[in-house]
């Protein structure tokens, strides 16, 4: 422990740990989705209000998780998020009904959004500049191993034991974790912070969660068709209101104007289209292989992280791909190879052999990790110091809510699927056409990225004008 300390190595270790926790109980629950809809008495496909109300509570709150912590202190809004999340997960494991479940879920969002941005704050400001690219690789730890242990644990916990204690077993690693920041993480906190764009936060907060809510619930769950219409519209509008409020403050919560960039405008756009579409696999996914297959939460679990494997090994290799390809040949190309693996999972049957399934998944992860590199580091190729930080607010809430509409879309692409072919009860030729629809979603991101310049972020990539790479 004194040697970590020392090394300035303890709190890169301690803020990995609690990301850990947020990332593994995210790839966790996908795969108890059908029990869970059992054990409430509601139908699977409703618990996309979950999975939802956890991405919108990410995309309202990150925007304003770096001004708390300059305002209160970093390590009093780090240990609070960790005990917000605890929280969180209590309620889901006691949860009772959808509606408390759904609410549980965005009380767990609320302490998710403080942890990630105020956790790399933390290390950007008390790292020396020679740890701190070994201090932020921890930091992609949970990333990696999060959804390769997540969907098996979840399996086997769900399989063996009950699904509740999904949600328990962060209780432990999150008083671990609080106890261990408020002994080794110093309180840091500007003296000047900026006044907060409140309206911008009311509108944007109260919107976006609203238009969610509506959409998602479709006048099927929990809401009536009228009521759903009426809050899907009234999101929609303070979200235009947001449009002419944002020009007319100095310091506006999200920076459209950024937009004006066409490798942001690249990587924001056409990434929101791309990142719909995957991320509607955590949700259909394991509905097909249990509810369509007959498989187990465990056997499910044991396919489906397989594509974290694929995402591992691209890690190693992507310099070189972007290096010798470029940006704009990568994302259009490489995003019809991802839209084409997402409609080859309607190819899967019951009878189809794991090792065959397998393939596909780590084939899969390899090229969405690709793309998902690519987008990120593209995203701030022309952006400067002065504005980075609202860039990163408008692309972390950006990719937060893709992932939100993305479940959405697909949860409303089954039903109507099922409807069309007369199906009460969810079959595998639903979820077969569902992936087809998603992966022609992904397909249409090619018309942002074949957009760009050919030479567009090319000193990311080490480009010449030529397409070759520099030697310096």
């Amino acid at each position: 422990m004194q040697f970590l300390v020392a090394s300035g190595m303890l709190t890169p270790l301690i803020i990995a740990t609690a990301l850990f926790m947020e990332n593994m109980d995210a790839t966790v629950i996908s795969t108890s989705l059908p029990a869970i809809a059992q054990d409430l008495l509601v139908d699977p496909v409703a618990l996309k209000l979950a999975l939802t109300s956890y991405l919108v509570s990410l995309a309202v709150f990150i925007p304003v998780s770096g001004w708390m912590a300059d305002r209160f202190g970093a390590r009093r809004i780090f240990r609070s998020a960790i005990l917000v999340f605890m929280v969180g997960s209590v309620l889901c494991g006691f949860s009772g009904s959808l509606e408390s479940f759904v609410l549980a879920r965005f009380v767990q969002g609320i302490g998710g959004a403080m942890m990630v941005p105020v956790g790399r704050l933390v290390i950007l400001r008390t790292t020396r500049k020679d740890e701190l690219v070994r201090a932020l690789s921890y930091l992609t730890i949970p990333a990696l191993l999060g959804p390769v242990i997540g969907p098996p644990l979840g399996g086997f916990i769900t399989t063996y034991f009950h699904w509740r204690w999904i949600f328990f077993i962060n209780i432990p690693i999150g008083f671990l974790g609080m106890l261990l920041a408020g002994r080794y993480i110093e309180n840091l906190r500007d003296e000047n912070v900026p006044s907060l764009d409140k309206t911008g936060f009311v509108l944007t907060g109260v919107g976006l969660s609203l238009l969610m809510l509506g959409l998602a619930t479709e006048g099927k769950h929990m809401l009536s068709t009228t009521l759903s219409l009426g809050v899907s519209v009234l999101g929609a509008m303070m979200l235009l209101g947001y449009l002419l409020h944002y020009r007319r403050v100095k310091e506006p919560l999200l920076d459209l104007s950024l937009l004006r960039l066409p490798t942001f405008h690249a990587s924001v756009l056409g990434g929101f289209l791309i990142r719909m579409g995957i991320g509607a696999t955590p949700f259909l996914l394991p509905l097909m292989l249990q509810l369509g297959f007959g498989y187990s939460p465990f056997e499910s679990g044991l396919l489906t992280c397989s594509t974290a494997v694929g995402a591992i090994f691209m890690k190693t290799i992507v310099s070189r791909v972007l290096e010798r390809f470029g940006f704009k040949s990568v994302l259009s190309w490489n995003a019809v190879f991802v839209a084409l693996s997402m409609a080859a999972y309607g190819l899967f049957r019951p009878d189809t052999p794991h090792w065959m399934m397998l393939l596909v998944f780590v084939l899969g992860g390899f090229l969405r990790s690709l793309q998902f590199t690519s987008l990120n580091a593209i995203a701030f190729a022309d952006i400067g110091q002065v504005r980075m930080s609202h860039a990163t607010s408008l692309s972390s809430v950006a990719q937060q809510l893709a992932a939100g509409f993305g479940v959405t879309f697909a949860a409303m692409s089954l039903q109507v699927i099922a409807g069309v072919q007369g199906h009460i009860v969810l079959q595998s030729s639903d979820f077969a056409w569902s992936f087809v629809v998603m992966g022609g979603l992904t397909l249409l991101s090619v018309f942002f990225f074949w957009r760009l310049d050919r030479n567009a972020g090319a000193s990311l990539a080490m480009r010449g004008e030529e397409g070759k790479v520099q030697e310096n």
